[in-house]
């Protein structure tokens, strides 16, 4: 039997993964990493501490599989995006990550206001802190270095610690507000723009391309080769089989990254969506458009630990269920305003169309169904975007074992809402896409579906109540 080794490095830790020939998960291990916050608000991470986690948790997934280390044949890499790590030749890191939740980078974004229009029409994405190519310009400013200096990804830190070669992937890349989506190289212009040199960046190879080889200092005998490595959400979109144009995948997690494959032909969004690469595959470009929302299970959180209604996430299908049917509370979730597509940063979250029929289970349904009413704004302005039709979305995320968020979905935008049998779906992505390079993995089936049974006029009238939430906010 021979197995891949897949690492899923995220914002709050890393997972180890061992997937067989067949598709089937045999072990999975993770460790958290320190979130670090300063007086600032600043959000870093220990890039070492991440490196050295990976070490140690790939003899204890081995382990945890039962297997031989001769058995695992390639290596798969996943990672948290934008997040930002500054380090020398010799591998050591220079400072903290920066991570992609990091505002620290909005002085350099507000001097830089006056190319926001030819840093979206290069890029595909807003000019904003979120993304690194600010992150990397802070640290320039305010980190101390002699040696010569390499930025990366967190991908890209991981296989040069790996390997020694310095390389990150195409959806990475595209990622980084550096990275023209035209040319498809890292851009000149955008460079001087931030005070980057150009061979400050990792060469840039194809998502199934040879990222080097690596014996996980020592503990393999003979070096096992990395053949995948993807951004998190483009890894979710892989593994849900969204090759495809107008193939669209949700991610229900604290927020949710909402992603179209429009194939090879490049869009740029009227209606607040980003445009990146879903990756390079055998040389081949697809591109995809994107909505991320702030609000979405961190929702279900919300109910949990801020409101104190429920007492786990469980519970709130079947309370709201029990939601009067005549009620029109509507929860417009702008805690920290709306992102895609309404980009309005001064929203507040309120509480709109309560009646004397609202009490606990109303306001329970009004949160869910606030995450589907987001999911179907975005879904819109892609369909509008690219002139494609969504009838199957393929969701993922810890939120879609909620029975009536994913019914809700369903209903709200006309869609069937697919729920796969496995939730691992970024490492599992990796984990394919590098079985695909060495001609190995196939992919369990076993989804479950939601088809849409609400009448067109209540859907209606839902929609209206939620448009004109959004509007007056």
């Amino acid at each position: 039997m021979r197995y891949i080794l897949t690492i899923d490095q995220s914002t709050q830790g890393t997972k180890v993964l061992i997937v067989d020939k067949n598709g089937k998960m045999v072990a999975r291990v993770d460790k958290p990493h320190r979130q670090i916050v300063d007086e600032m608000g600043y959000v870093c991470h220990d890039a070492e501490e991440i490196y050295q986690n990976v070490l140690s948790l790939v003899p204890m997934a081995i382990k945890s599989a039962g297997i031989n280390k001769s058995d695992i044949v390639a290596v798969g890499i996943t990672n948290q995006r934008e997040t930002t790590v500054m380090f020398n030749k010799d591998g050591k890191a220079l400072a903290n990550a920066v991570v992609w939740q990091c505002a620290r980078g909005r002085e350099i974004v507000d001097l830089l206001q006056q190319h926001k229009d030819a840093v979206y029409k290069k890029t595909g994405l807003p000019l904003s802190p979120y993304f690194s190519a600010a992150k990397m310009a802070w640290l320039l400013k305010h980190v101390k270095y002699e040696d010569e200096i390499h930025f990366g990804t967190i991908d890209t830190w991981l296989v040069y610690k790996l390997t020694g070669k310095f390389y990150t992937d195409y959806s990475n890349a595209s990622r980084t507000q550096l990275f023209n989506i035209h040319t498809l190289t890292w851009d000149e212009e955008l460079c001087i723009m931030f005070g980057i040199k150009k061979n400050m960046l990792a060469n840039i190879v194809d998502s199934d391309g040879d990222f080097g080889s690596t014996d996980f200092n020592g503990f393999f005998k003979k070096p096992i080769p990395i053949c995948a490595v993807l951004g998190d959400s483009h890894a979710a979109l892989y593994s849900q089989g969204c090759v495809k144009n107008g193939m669209t995948k949700a991610t229900y997690g604290t927020g949710s990254s909402v992603m179209m494959n429009i194939g090879d032909r490049l869009v740029h969004s009227l209606y607040g969506l980003s445009t990146s690469l879903a990756w390079r595959i055998n040389g081949k470009i697809d591109y995809v458009l994107e909505g991320n929302i702030n609000y979405s299970a961190a929702v279900i959180s919300w109910l949990k630990d801020g409101l104190c209604l429920v007492e786990s996430a469980e519970e709130t299908s079947v309370l709201a269920k029990k939601a009067h049917p005549n009620d029109t509370t509507v929860l417009v979730p702008a805690f920290s305003g709306l992102s895609a597509p309404y980009w309005n940063s001064l929203a507040k979250a309120s509480f709109v169309g309560m009646t004397r029929l609202t009490g606990k289970n109303e306001i329970v349904r009004a949160a869910l169904e606030s995450i589907a009413f987001q999911v179907n704004a975005v879904l819109n302005a892609m369909v509008a975007d690219s002139g494609l039709s969504v009838k199957n979305l393929y969701v993922d995320g810890g939120a879609v074992n909620n029975e009536y968020l994913m019914q809700f979905q369903s209903d709200i935008s006309g869609v069937q809402v697919v729920v796969p049998a496995y939730v691992e779906l970024s490492a599992y992505g990796a984990a394919l896409l590098a079985g695909k390079k060495i001609d190995m993995l196939a992919k369990e089936k076993n989804n479950k579906s939601f088809n849409a049974v609400m009448k067109q006029e209540a859907k209606e009238q839902k929609l209206a109540l939620w448009n004109n939430a959004v509007k007056n906010i």
